[in-house]
């Protein structure tokens, strides 16, 4: 019997309905769960560490990287370029580790294509409105962006039909909790069972 492997959650979520905050209280409290951390060519904004956040690189690096078939997948939002390292990825993976990847619904449709067992998780605001005040309550962005955000909000919400469980972050507790269960029921399939208590089974079988 091989050694326990984890699986890869794919979780997507407009901006706005919570999903960095909710996936960080998920791996402050489940402790076989890592997240992916992506390249990207966009700038260190304050607060970011480079390795914790992203690993920041420039233009150039990216494109080498690129080059040599070393992103699972990769995208371009907002004129910035975001991949993720197929090679760290799937030596996580192989250590056992549940790995979560925040991408978008194109991110995710390339990641589905190339490994099919991942599972994948959107996370829904509870109204249009609810999530045009959490972006609005940022004060990061001026209206003009704010609206653009909501359109493009729209847009991807439409993408919530792909995906394998649908989380809605109306009461943070509950989506955690709803969160956390979607992977305590991916831990308890059969398959990661036999995998997880290879030498339990053979010796209630014997």
């Amino acid at each position: 019997m091989n050694a326990p492997t984890g699986t890869l959650y794919i979780i997507s979520a407009p901006s706005g309905a919570g999903k960095t905050s909710l996936v960080k209280a998920l791996i402050d409290t489940v402790a076989q769960i890592r997240v992916s951390v992506s390249h990207t060519t966009r700038a260190m904004r304050p607060g970011e560490a480079d390795g914790v956040n992203y690993h920041f690189v420039d233009h150039a690096a990216f494109l080498g990287m690129l080059e040599r078939g070393e992103f699972l997948e990769h995208a371009e939002v907002f004129g910035n370029l975001y991949g993720t390292s197929q090679r760290w990825l799937e030596q996580t993976l192989g250590e056992g580790y549940d790995l979560i990847l925040e991408i978008d619904w194109q991110g995710a449709q390339q990641v589905r294509k190339l490994m099919p067992q991942s599972k994948s998780i959107f996370i829904l605001p509870p109204t249009q409105e609810a999530l045009r005040h959490r972006l609005t309550n940022r004060g990061q962005d001026s209206s003009d962006v704010i609206e653009r955000r909501m359109r493009e909000a729209v847009s991807e919400m439409s993408h919530y039909v792909e995906y394998d469980y649908v989380v809605i972050n109306d009461d943070f507790a509950h989506a955690l909790t709803d969160l956390k269960a979607i992977f305590r029921a991916n831990q308890l399939h059969q398959s990661s069972q036999q995998q997880r208590h290879a030498g339990l089974l053979s010796e209630l079988l014997a």
